[in-house]
């Protein structure tokens, strides 16, 4: 599932962080790379244990948290903690897959997720910059995305993907992964579509219609027949 969730952020959030981001101190971002993807990525991040970076992922935690579209489309069961990148002058991410397993630290443990679906939530408007579009390659073709700053993209962490290289402004986006409680992905997009259906039933029939209460009572039987928690 590739989603366009638009507005994850208010306004003054999206301000905040821009303006934290642009005076933060930036390293290398092949910290968080696997030894295959280093060999590809040419980008800075914030260091992940940085007074900003936990700051500012916390504003964009709480923003998962609101967002019915990112709950409904993800079914979260853990979140890791956003992180935080800039491209400019040429850099790039060459054609990679993400580690199917993550360590995070959650709660002051340490702990593994299974990374079912990634995030990309833009921080600069298209016009600030050239290049860096986030790019999907699959079944022989391609897809860049660039997307208005505040608006994040879902896609599934099994594709291979990439950032073209940046030739004019920077680019700031935060990216983090989503262990889902369905492993599998299309029945996560079965159950999307179901909710989607369900949520415009609800709007023009209302909570107690007896077609509404019964797709709900189908869309939550299937829940526990496929979650894993």
């Amino acid at each position: 599932m590739l989603l366009h969730i638009p507005a994850l952020l208010t306004a003054d959030e999206l301000a905040h962080c821009r303006a934290v981001l642009e005076s933060a101190p930036w390293t290398d971002g092949r910290e968080t790379a696997g030894v295959q993807s280093a060999r590809a990525k040419n980008n800075l991040q914030l260091g992940r244990d940085t007074p900003a970076c936990r700051e500012l992922g916390e504003i964009v935690l709480r923003a998962l948290g609101r967002n019915a579209l990112f709950n409904s489309a993800v079914l979260p069961y853990r979140v890791s903690p956003p992180l935080f990148n800039r491209y400019e002058n040429g850099m790039s991410f060459g054609a990679h897959v993400d580690n199917a397993i993550r360590g995070i630290l959650a709660g002051g443990i340490h702990t593994r997720i299974r990374t079912d679906v990634s995030s990309t939530l833009f921080f600069s408007d298209p016009d600030d910059y050239e290049g860096g579009e986030l790019t999907m390659h699959a079944n022989g073709n391609e897809q860049a995305i660039k997307l208005p700053a505040g608006d994040m993209i879902l896609y599934p962490t099994t594709v291979l993907h990439s950032v073209t290289p940046v030739t004019r402004g920077s680019r700031l986006a935060a990216f983090f992964w989503s262990q889902s409680m369905i492993a599998e992905e299309s029945r996560r997009q079965i159950l999307f579509d179901l909710d989607m259906q369900v949520t415009a039933l609800r709007e023009r029939l209302g909570d107690g219609d007896p077609a509404v209460l019964s797709l709900t009572n189908i869309y939550h039987n299937m829940m526990r027949q496929w979650c894993i928690l």
